[in-house]
């Protein structure tokens, strides 16, 4: 787990850095069956800064954790960008699809944290 909350870490310091807002973390580590250890959601307000906040985060991951995404997803239309980091999946999204999709409700189940807004 210590590398996973070392690549989470640095996934919400590329989030801050850019000023998503509404950053949660979905710990999933005992839910049986899921496709990583955790989520990290947040918010960008127009599908520039969601492009921003995902160039911020593979930035910020790869120099200070030295890891890059296996996938990127969302990028073209920017209102819901996945970075797939293996053991980390990160949702960016802007707000109408994020109340869309829902997906705190989704894994209400698992343990849910919130991180505080910088601004």
């Amino acid at each position: 787990m210590e590398n996973t909350e070392l690549l989470i870490d640095k996934i919400v310091k590329g989030i801050q850095e850019k000023k998503g807002h509404n950053i949660v973390v979905i710990d999933l580590q005992d839910i049986e069956d899921t496709i990583c250890k955790a989520f990290v959601i947040c918010t960008g307000n127009s599908p520039s800064q969601v492009q921003a906040l995902a160039d911020s985060i593979g930035e910020t991951v790869r120099k200070e954790a030295g890891q890059k995404p296996i996938a990127v997803d969302g990028l073209r239309q920017s209102m819901w960008v996945a970075m797939d980091y293996v053991d980390v999946i990160v949702h960016i999204f802007l707000p109408n699809m994020r109340d869309f999709y829902d997906l705190e409700h989704l894994w209400a189940d698992a343990k849910l944290t919130e991180i505080e807004d910088l601004d």
